[in-house]
């Protein structure tokens, strides 16, 4: 079963988060194209009460890293929210790809019935077994924040499409 629980997590994650990439690098063309910094799409929003484009980056990693860590039974990287620049961005995502290719299958040993607790700010944690939390939680955030992303850059003008978010 761990190869399962590591077969439906990990490459979901790289395949998404290299077309994320890719998203970016088109968005940096573009924006160079035009004649501005690319750093003009950090602060863009669907409504006025979303969070931004940095941070559905950053939540978008988190939900990568956080996944692949607890399934393995790892601690959760801590990684500080400074990205300030589109290029800071990349790198992030990168060093999510980086770490969530570096956790082996054997980690998901029993993955799917380990108990995963996600703390929460204002009230109880959330506990899952490790299949709902991968199936029911982070699998459906990190796609998400992604498919935000891809939606901000695409309502900017990227020449984006349904096949750079899918992959080739």
């Amino acid at each position: 079963m761990a190869d399962s629980m590591f077969a439906a997590s990990v490459p979901a994650f790289q395949r998404m988060l290299s077309n994320l990439l890719n998203c970016l690098a088109k968005a940096e063309a573009h924006a160079q194209a035009r004649s501005f910094s690319p750093d003009n799409y950090l602060a863009l929003r669907l409504a006025p009460d979303m969070l931004p484009f940095t941070k559905q980056i950053q939540i978008a990693s988190d939900a990568a890293k956080g996944c692949v860590a607890r399934l393995a039974g790892q601690d959760v990287p801590k990684w500080d929210d400074t990205e300030a620049s589109f290029a800071d961005l990349r790198a992030r995502v990168q060093r999510t790809l980086d770490y969530v290719g570096s956790v082996p299958a054997a980690a998901f040993e029993a993955a799917e019935s380990r108990e995963i607790v996600i703390p929460m700010r204002n009230r109880d944690p959330l506990v899952f077994t490790g299949e709902n939390y991968l199936r029911h939680f982070a699998l459906p955030n990190f796609y998400f924040h992604v498919t935000t992303t891809y939606a901000l850059l695409r309502q900017a003008g990227v020449p984006l499409g349904k096949g750079d978010y899918l992959g080739g």
